[in-house]
């Protein structure tokens, strides 16, 4: 009975120990992949990532110019960003849904 009022004493004169969530955001952790993103001015629509895609999750249409994302498809392995030519697609470490949808 002791060691419980004592912990109990202690974890009411100690700070909180979770965040202010919409106020104080976490810095993101080393090495997270976060959502996929995508810059149409230096895109040429050439595909090769909607070919390389192992989630079949890109669309990439030359005619109509027009790169779609399945964001529930996305394995969000960032092969896309590594195999792009014109280095157009990128990966964002803030986690929030993917650009370029």
């Amino acid at each position: 009975m002791v060691s419980l009022l004592k912990s109990v004493i202690n974890n009411v004169l100690r700070k909180p120990e979770t965040r202010c969530y919409p106020v104080e955001r976490r810095a993101p952790f080393a090495g997270s992949r976060g959502h996929v993103e995508m810059d149409p001015s230096t895109c040429t629509f050439c595909g090769v990532c909607a070919r390389k895609c192992p989630a079949n999750a890109l669309t990439v249409s030359k005619d109509p110019r027009s790169w779609t994302l399945e964001p529930y498809k996305c394995i969000v392995c960032g092969y896309c960003a590594d195999i792009c030519p014109k280095k157009s697609i990128s990966m964002n470490p803030n986690h929030g849904l993917p650009g370029g949808i």
